[in-house]
């Protein structure tokens, strides 16, 4: 059940809802790993890119898609915010893959035109290509069910404390807007998903797994990715993503509890009981849990 800010009604997302991805795929490896899990869920209806490279993030997002056998779920190419420092796949997509429409607003018009019900939005990346949803269609904002990795309250990365999450970083504009105006939100907070806890690099066991011999294509692109990631940056990838993925798929692993937040003009977020939005936070998480599920997705039903 999700609450809304504005008066407080419940909405339920069962899980025939169709699912949207929003992603910056072609960075951190955990969004790639959340499209292999996503790709795992029939209700996968389509995937945007966020902070785009050129169009390069669409690509590698469908080749990958296409590897998971995935081929009828359409990929958008979404807001480019000028950032290239987080790219790490160039020249992993083929050329033969092809660019993708940049339509956003159609493409989430035509899922949700397949349903009356709720839409179930999980966004990995910068809110950009939402804020530009809600602005253009302020209507779907009782329809669309947000799960969004972004925001820390207290941020638990030492590079990172004193500014903003990453995610709400990129675009503060666009943060503060969907705080205000989304109905049905919640957010996975940096607090919880940044631990070791769940982190995957190389020479970690399911890594290993991965590359083991006779892995399908889409698990080499997975451990190639997760190779540069080490390579360019020396960071572990932690999974933030696949973990806001079981948020919004209901699974159960993260606690969430209602908290009244803001965004400042410089993104980052805090309690404010006087002027805060009241949206549902993650608080906690059953790590052990959440690593086991995503074991099974990636090694157990591995074709």
């Amino acid at each position: 059940m999700t609450v809304c800010p504005r008066n407080r009604r419940q909405v339920s997302s069962d899980a025939s809802s169709p699912i949207i991805l929003d992603t910056d795929i072609g960075g951190d490896p955990d969004d790639a790993v959340m499209v292999t899990c996503a790709a795992r869920v029939p209700e996968l209806a389509a995937v945007l890119t966020a902070d785009e490279v050129g169009g390069e993030r669409a690509r590698f997002a469908r080749h990958q898609l296409d590897l998971l056998g995935r081929t009828e779920v359409p990929v958008t190419a979404g807001a480019d915010l000028g950032n290239t420092k987080y790219w790490v796949v160039d020249g992993m997509t083929p050329e033969t893959v092809p660019g993708a429409t940049a339509d956003v607003v159609g493409t989430v018009r035509t899922v949700c035109a397949t349903t009356s019900g709720p839409v179930r939005w999980i966004g990995c990346g910068p809110l950009t290509n939402l804020a530009s949803v809600l602005r253009a269609a302020p209507e779907l904002a009782d329809r669309l069910i947000i799960t969004q990795m972004g925001g820390a309250l207290h941020h638990p990365d030492p590079r990172g404390r004193g500014r903003a999450e990453h995610n709400f970083r990129l675009d503060p504009d666009a943060a503060r807007y969907i705080l205000t105006r989304a109905r049905h939100l919640t957010l996975v907070l940096a607090d919880v998903t940044f631990t070791d806890t769940i982190a995957l690099y190389p020479g970690h066991p399911l890594y290993q797994q991965l590359g083991a011999p006779g892995a399908p294509p889409w698990a080499a692109l997975l451990v190639e990715h997760i190779d540069r990631w080490d390579t360019d940056f020396g960071y572990t990838t932690k999974m933030h993503d696949p973990l806001t993925l079981s948020v919004a798929l209901g699974l159960g692993f993260v606690t969430v509890d209602p908290r009244p937040i803001i965004v400042g003009d410089d993104g980052r977020a805090s309690i404010d009981h006087d002027r805060g939005s009241p949206v549902r936070v993650s608080t906690g998480a059953d790590y052990s849990a959440f690593m086991n599920w995503l074991s099974r997705q990636l090694i157990d039903r591995r074709p």
